[in-house]
């Protein structure tokens, strides 16, 4: 790799070239979302699969062994930075050695087929067309977990939600969620008779052209703070941030009969790609400079959209742009309204479209059928049914078909076990943040009066960007609010939003 130089030099220069061939995967994913026209899936389910056996490649070559013994043995000095670096170093080894390449690729190209067969199933709510693939995904996501669990000494799920949130376990999550679980029992009635005693929000009336949403969800973006020279927004089925940290790509998707779900997942996907945006530079493309997990890169995006942009202080001045976009009745867009309109809690099918007491619910039941899944405990063909039961037992509503059911998100059909309770356990974690930026930062919410995140991506630079990966997900919140994930921070933000 490099002549003469250290044994950290050289795996530092080799996770450099594996980090920008995950770019260039990274690259082709985002633009098989957002640009590639279907007869291309095939092929790029190729491409992606051939990058991935040159990234696993690297990784594994056995001089890697070599070099991550004798950069131990020299150790790092007192640079945290350089330990945690090769902390981390190790651990993707000790993942990627325990995989066959060729089991790596047919991940890969199962995946890419089995994403692209979803597509149609879930336009045409047929669960059964897409039922081969999903086994076949499940399969080797099997094979996977059976091959990680020993190398890491972890269960098979654990090992799986690994490559997610390092350090986050099912053990560790089981009571935080059954504990959720009795709260929203208790909660989401009493919320629901408080909304029932208000009046009804006014829905605006629409229709809400969609160049126009475009424009507004740009503008929105930027005046967060991400930059039009660094950053792009485009159109997609699902929501999501891609790209590097230099050249960050953001989706969205629009509906003429409500602007809501444009602009609301914009500021959501904002969160995330300014947390991005706020990643070390002195450790570009090396495993400590990047994000500290998905848990931690959701709090982040819930931080933003559901903490900051959702605050009676910042719909303040939201209301105005909004009005300003579309015209009409201002009414609709008085802050009383828009409160009404979006913190309201409502027993529904779609995750992406819960609110946030619910939304905990709907992670919660794929969490317990990925468990499942994952034992052999549920196959494959009994899944619909199983989530059925799981969402009337949990929110009292049956999905009247498996589009609104089992095939509404991606993750599985693209191969990932072990993201989803990242979800609440971000929105956990960015209530506990906000907490901890309000009491450190004067004039926050009067800030947010006026349209203005710099505050708060001020302090959130300080303790959550720039820290990259140096710490753990809870030690990250130690560091930045004086205490690991405590759940108590979210259920009182709920209590005092939806119950008072």
């Amino acid at each position: 790799m490099i002549p003469n130089s250290s044994a950290y030099d050289r795996l530092t220069a080799r996770a450099a070239r594996i980090a920008t061939i995950d770019e260039a995967a990274g690259m082709l994913g985002w633009d098989a979302a957002a640009m590639m026209p279907e007869g291309g899936a095939a092929a790029r389910g190729d491409q992606l699969a051939v990058l991935a056996g040159l990234s696993h490649g690297l990784l594994v070559a056995p001089e890697v062994a070599g070099d991550l013994a004798e950069a131990e043995a020299a150790g790092t000095g007192d640079d945290p930075w350089r330990a945690a670096n090769l902390r981390l170093l190790r651990h993707a080894h000790t993942r990627a050695t325990a995989l066959p390449a060729d089991l790596v690729e047919a991940q890969v190209r199962a995946n890419s087929a089995c994403e692209t067969i979803w597509r149609e199933a879930r336009r045409t709510a047929d669960f059964a067309l897409v039922r081969p693939a999903l086994e076949e995904v499940f399969n080797l996501i099997r094979q996977q977990a059976a091959a990680l669990a020993p190398a890491l000494g972890m269960t098979p799920w654990d090992a799986l939600a690994d490559a997610s949130q390092r350090g986050v376990t099912e053990a560790d999550i089981a009571p935080v969620f059954n504990a959720y679980e009795a709260f929203l029992r208790d909660a989401l009635p009493r919320a629901e008779a408080l909304q029932a005693a208000r009046p009804a929000p006014l829905r605006p009336p629409g229709p809400f052209p969609i160049e126009t949403q475009e424009v507004l969800s740009r503008r929105m973006a930027h005046r967060l703070g991400l930059e039009p020279e660094h950053s792009r927004l485009d159109r997609s089925a699902h929501p999501f941030c891609g790209g590097t940290p230099t050249d960050v790509r953001i989706t969205t998707r629009y509906n003429e009969a409500d602007f809501s779900s444009s602009l609301l997942s914009t500021l959501h996907e904002t969160g995330h790609a300014l947390y991005e945006r706020g990643l070390p530079t002195a450790f570009a493309r090396q495993p400590v400079g990047f994000a500290a997990g998905m848990a931690a890169h959701e709090s982040q995006s819930l931080i933003v959209e559901m903490q900051a942009c959702r605050s009676d202080a910042f719909l303040g001045w939201l209301g105005g742009e909004v009005h300003a976009a579309f015209g009409g009745d201002p009414a609709p867009y008085a802050p009383v309204n828009l409160v009404r309109l979006w913190r309201r809690v409502e027993r529904g099918f779609i995750r992406v479209e819960a609110d946030e007491m619910t939304y905990p619910a709907h992670v919660i039941l794929r969490f317990r059928l990925e468990q499942a899944l994952i034992s052999g405990d549920l196959r494959v063909a009994d899944l619909p049914g199983a989530w059925n039961a799981g969402m009337q037992g949990l929110l009292g509503v049956t999905p009247p078909d498996d589009a609104q059911g089992v095939l509404q998100d991606i993750h599985w059909y693209d191969g990932l076990v072990g993201y989803f309770p990242s979800y609440t356990l971000g929105a956990m974690a960015a209530a506990q943040l906000m907490a901890a930026a309000r009491r450190a930062v004067p004039g926050l919410d009067a800030a947010l009066g006026r349209g203005d995140l710099g505050p708060l991506l001020g302090w959130l630079r300080a303790n959550v960007h720039g820290v990259g990966s140096l710490l753990g997900f809870n030690d990250l919140l130690r560091a930045a609010t004086s205490k690991p994930l405590d759940p108590a921070d979210f259920t009182a933000h709920l209590t005092e939003r939806y119950l008072t």
